[in-house]
C-alpha cells in the first residue's frame, strides 16, 4: 500500500530556483513526461505557453475565486512541462488571489518561461 501513497501524492514544488540549469523550463522532466519526443515536447510547450499567455492576460480582471481557479489550472499544466516557477507563482496567487505582488510574480515568471519557449521553437 505505501506504494499507492506515493503514485498519487501530490507532486510538490520545491523552493529551489530553477532546478534545470537555470533554465525556466526543465527539460529533463519534460523529456520523462513525453517520452523523448521531441514532437511531442513542441506541441506541450506550445499550448502551456498558448494557456500562460492567455492566463496573464485575464488574470487582472477576475474576481478573486477565479483567479484562483485558473492559477490553479495553471500550477498543474506548469508542473506537467516542468516550469518550476511558474508553478510555484500561481500556487501563490491560487492561495492568495488579491496579492498584488504574487500576480506580478506569476506575470514575471511566465513571461521568462515563454520567451524560453520561444527560443526553444526557433
Amino acid at each position: 500500500m505505501a506504494a499507492l501513497g506515493i503514485a498519487f501524492e501530490v507532486q510538490e514544488v520545491s523552493l529551489q530556483h530553477r532546478p534545470s540549469g537555470g533554465r525556466p523550463i526543465d527539460l529533463v522532466h519534460l523529456a520523462r513526461q513525453t517520452g523523448g519526443d521531441k514532437s511531442l515536447e513542441t506541441e506541450v510547450l506550445a499550448l502551456f505557453a498558448r494557456q500562460a499567455r492567455q492566463a496573464v492576460a485575464q488574470i487582472g480582471d477576475m474576481k478573486k475565486q477565479a483567479r484562483s481557479e485558473l492559477a490553479h489550472k495553471i500550477a498543474g499544466a506548469a508542473k506537467g512541462v516542468g516550469a518550476s516557477d511558474v508553478a510555484r507563482c500561481a500556487s501563490i496567487v491560487e492561495a492568495e488571489p488579491g496579492n498584488a505582488a504574487a500576480i506580478a510574480a506569476f506575470t514575471k515568471a511566465v513571461v521568462e518561461a515563454d520567451n524560453f519557449i520561444v527560443g526553444l521553437m526557433r
